[in-house]
């Protein structure tokens, strides 16, 4: 196990800039100094000079979609979370809709023994729900899954919940936070049968927003949150990408008093309806990308912490599945790697400050979930670190992309901010564009 001595860099961390050097043991960070400050380093210790680099958090990533079991030809544990720390992301927390469905304890303990050893990332995984399985999802331990997944709108296989009953049941008896995706089914179908009667098979891209559209989002997140509000429950409702919806969520609490928050995904931060003529499939997500006017009300809303946290729902398909007519084209895409270098490049167009990038994709996420030593740069926690160029150009193409899939909806996009190293539990996994070390990401654990 090896020692590093980080000097010379600038942490980012907790609200402030400083310059500071960190020291490295056993998995976790064990003596953070002030620049200049005397520290008696270890006889054997790589000593790493990050002048003019930043050190942030590792982020946290609370929804993607690595798709093992049962669709690995999108993208797997390994391969996903590889990508995940070339961007920066030391933690994931993946989604129940492989196949199988993770719709009991066995199959959730497989997800997780199979995790052990394969992912570059430290990994928690969603217990899954359906019409018929409350008590199997009640049964699950709050201290060592990050949260219960529920689908309002359509998933794979048998994942839409519609039956009140079993709502109630859920959401009166969980004693841990329901992670909700918010789409009103019978208005999303009701708008798809209109549109295909007025465009037959040949429905414009274009059309998406107005198929999963604003009605559709707001009348299933407002119901998820009274539902909430009647029995008490942690409530975090998944990727929101309407201003409507804004007005359900409130900013009158910090974030470890609140009993419902909410998230914004980095596609509904940096898309709008305007990019469809460009994009065309490439863009297609549900919830949809919307009107610039909507994206504008979800950086206000994350600036003024209605919003709590930034995520991917990354979501990889092949380009086989996304080109294609827009009934059949697979909804979703891949973001994990380019996450973090997205919303810096946010900074540096002015929109929020660094602090706030840390903020919202490292503090905010460990917070929420009560994850266990993790999101800050602490002496005692893990040494879970992105290693941070803030200028150093560079552009997204095929030759870089490291998605099973192999493409991005932003190829063609310059970024200004660079990943320079990562480190996953004090193990330096990837640097200065190589991969190291893979297996080293940990189950997550949780405070509750």
């Amino acid at each position: 196990m090896s020692t590093y001595f980080l000097k010379n860099a600038t942490l980012v961390n907790e609200g402030f800039l400083s310059e500071s050097d960190i020291l490295i043991e056993n998995e976790r960070i064990s003596k953070i100094v002030k620049r200049g400050d005397e520290l008696v380093l270890p006889s054997v210790v790589q000593i790493l000079d990050l002048k003019g680099k930043y050190i942030l958090p590792g982020v946290i990533d609370d929804q993607v979609h690595f798709r093992d079991p049962g669709l690995t030809h999108k993208g797997d544990l390994e391969t996903e979370s590889r990508a995940a720390v070339a961007g920066g992301v030391t933690s994931f927390m993946e989604m129940p809709n492989t196949i199988p469905n993770v719709l009991t304890q066995e199959i959730l303990a497989d997800k997780f023994a199979s995790a052990k050893g394969r992912s570059w990332a430290n990994y928690s995984f969603y217990m899954g729900t359906s019409n018929s399985n409350a008590d199997e999802v009640l049964k699950t331990d709050p201290k060592t899954v990050c949260g219960i997944k529920i689908f309002l709108g359509a998933s794979t296989g048998n994942m839409l919940v519609d039956n009140r009953t079993t709502l109630e049941k859920i959401f009166s008896e969980s004693k841990m936070l329901i992670a909700v995706h918010c789409e009103d089914e019978q208005t999303i179908q009701r708008n798809l049968e209109a549109a295909k009667a007025k465009f037959g098979d040949a429905i414009p891209i274009a059309e998406h927003p107005t198929i999963r559209s604003e009605e559709a989002c707001f009348l299933s997140s407002s119901f998820a949150v009274s539902l909430a509000q009647k029995h008490q429950t942690r409530l975090h409702v998944l990727h929101l990408s309407t201003a409507k919806e804004m007005q359900l969520f409130s900013n009158d609490k910090i974030l470890e008093e609140k009993k419902i928050t909410a998230e914004v995904c980095m596609h509904h931060l940096w898309f709008s309806d305007e990019d469809y003529a460009e994009k065309g499939s490439f863009i297609k997500w549900n919830p949809a990308i919307k009107k610039a006017s909507d994206r504008d009300a979800l950086l206000e809303a994350l600036l003024t912490d209605k919003l709590d946290v930034v995520a991917t729902d990354h979501a990889p398909h092949t380009l086989p599945e996304k080109e294609n007519v827009y009934t059949k084209a697979a909804s979703g895409g891949p973001m994990v790697q380019h996450s973090l270098p997205l919303l810096l490049e946010m900074m540096h167009q002015g929109k929020l400050s660094l602090e706030k990038v840390v903020e919202k994709m490292c503090h905010a996420p460990a917070k929420l979930f009560q994850i266990k030593e993790r999101g800050f740069v602490r002496e005692g926690f893990f040494a879970d670190l992105a290693i941070v160029d803030l200028n150093d150009p560079w552009t997204v193409k095929k030759e870089n992309i490291h998605y099973k899939c192999g493409w991005s909806p932003l190829e063609g996009q310059t970024l200004n901010s660079k990943i320079v190293a990562t480190f996953v539990n004090g193990s330096l996994v990837y640097a200065d564009g190589k991969f190291i070390e893979k297996g080293k990401g940990q189950r997550l654990l949780f405070e509750r």
